[in-house]
């Protein structure tokens, strides 16, 4: 990656991206047709906007590129067309659309001609969903109409440079200012869970995407490539049980080469989604996190156990993402319950609702890893064996069950409690004899909701050669339009 942050003209953005020299434009002629307001004596080459098609890593992509020397480059009715034409092609030969935004939104001059470019964009983004990926790069001013088409994308991007991604500008928005809150910055959009990845400068984020398209298949009938694979599929970890807290270091350590490629890194960090890979095989991961471990630059930093609101749309959108394009899941679970701040119970529940209904109704190969505890209908929500996962793996000394065992013996044995002479003694006593009938992971094999106790070094080659077994699986649904959770 370069160091040089000097942000890049829109055709400087293709050439960096693309593979050398491979890069085709399309539309180079096409110019504004309106005329009002003075716009026949304003020069609009390729009507602010550069599309066209190339390869990444030898993978056919196609690209536009907006252009924010020419009219601002705002979208008018040829722009758009230029872009819907591009959005008919990718989807005729199933390759991924990227947009490259940096412009100042609606063209005014055009007025309602404008807001039919947006509507057919749109519409375009729509059929493509679920078709091809679709990525978009905010590289500058990304306001309005068009944050919502770069919400409509699969993956966002934004440069923390110049990048601003808006609906309405932080200055317009009640008791609010640039200084006091810049709501359209890169950071409280990559915080809040707006832009999937953030990067330095253009170069750093460009360098991002294609990374991600190298994990990502082509489109929904196409598989990803499968990377020759050079590290052991053997491979034991001895230090993964360290991680069971932080399941960062869970997911590279058993990735191939230890590399994982995160998304949505800086939101709802209780929950963490991205792609590695297995035996060179794509796999998406989402997992809980319980802490974020110390480093060099920061302390550790606690979490929770437990399912949020936040966490759960994360996983919701990233599982119904990798269910549209044959990527197989694994989930890592360690998790309590969920979260019991006021603020969090009016869409907890449907939350959580939309998790448990993007885990079952995705018939891609479902692996479940529990490395710690799995307590209430939270471990249930966590793609467990009873909505639908192929295959459950527990760490030896995993915890599995209703509820935790002290909580679970303070109701079960409240009468007698009560009644006795020494509580305490009494609730240490059957909290143990809980723990060990029920709130353990071989209770629950025993009753088939595990398929099998691993010990944690053992973890990569488990997965390995599970994902391998449902390499060819085929799961037919009673036939509906679409579910409605």
């Amino acid at each position: 990656m370069s160091s040089n942050s000097v942000q890049l003209s829109a055709r400087e953005r293709i050439n960096y991206l693309l593979d050398s020299n491979s890069f085709v434009e399309i539309g180079a002629n096409i110019s504004k047709r309106n005329t009002d307001f003075n716009l026949q004596q304003k020069d609009a080459p390729s009507d602010g906007v550069i599309t066209g098609y190339g390869l990444i890593n030898n993978n056919p992509v196609y690209v536009y590129s907006q252009d924010i020397s020419v009219l601002n480059g705002t979208v008018g009715e040829m722009h758009a067309k230029k872009i819907a034409s591009l959005y008919d092609m990718a989807i005729k030969v199933g390759a991924p659309v990227i947009g490259m935004i940096d412009s100042k939104g609606m063209r005014l001059a055009e007025a309602t001609d404008a807001l039919d470019a947006f509507g057919s964009i749109y519409m375009k983004q729509i059929t493509a969903s679920g078709i091809i990926p679709q990525i978009c790069a905010v590289f500058g001013t990304c306001g309005g109409s068009l944050a919502i088409s770069a919400s409509m994308n699969d993956f966002t991007f934004i440069a923390k440079d110049n990048g601003k991604l808006f609906v309405s500008a932080p200055n317009t928005i009640d008791n609010n200012y640039v200084e006091k809150c810049d709501t359209a910055s890169a950071e409280f959009v990559a915080d809040c869970g707006m832009a999937d990845f953030i990067g330095e400068n253009d170069e750093e984020v460009l360098d991002k995407i294609a990374q991600l398209i190298s994990f990502i298949p082509a489109n929904n009938m196409d598989t990803a490539d499968l990377f020759e694979c050079d590290d052991d599929l053997n491979r034991i970890c001895d230090s993964l049980s360290t991680g069971i807290k932080d399941s960062e270091y869970i997911i590279s350590d058993i990735a191939d080469n230890n590399d994982f490629f995160e998304v949505k890194k800086e939101s709802n960090r209780e929950m963490v989604t991205g792609f590695i890979r297995l035996d060179g095989m794509t796999i998406g991961v989402v997992a809980n996190r319980s802490e974020i471990a110390a480093t060099e630059d920061a302390p550790k930093t606690e979490l929770g156990s437990v399912l949020t609101v936040g966490g759960c749309e994360k996983a919701t959108s990233f599982i119904k993402y990798c269910d549209a394009f044959e990527i197989p899941v694994l989930s890592i679970t360690n998790v309590t319950g969920f979260d019991t701040a006021k603020e969090a119970q009016p869409r907890m529940a449907a939350s959580v609702a939309k998790l448990i209904s993007a885990f079952a109704n995705a018939n891609v190969p479902k692996i479940n890893l529990v490395t710690g505890e799995a307590f209430t209908s939270a471990y249930i929500s966590m793609n467990s064996k009873h909505i639908g996962a192929d295959l459950v793996f527990a760490w030896d000394g995993a915890q599995i069950g209703a509820m935790q065992a002290k909580e679970a013996v303070s109701i079960i044995y409240h009468d007698e409690i009560e009644k006795a002479d020494d509580k305490q003694a009494l609730i240490n006593e059957k909290t143990e004899l809980y723990k060990f009938g029920q709130n353990n992971a071989m209770s629950a094999a025993k009753r088939g909701y595990v398929d099998c106790i691993i010990e944690p070094a053992a973890t990569r080659k488990n997965l390995i050669y599970g994902f391998e077994m449902l390499l060819n699986k085929n799961t037919d649904f009673p036939y509906k339009k679409h579910g409605t959770i």
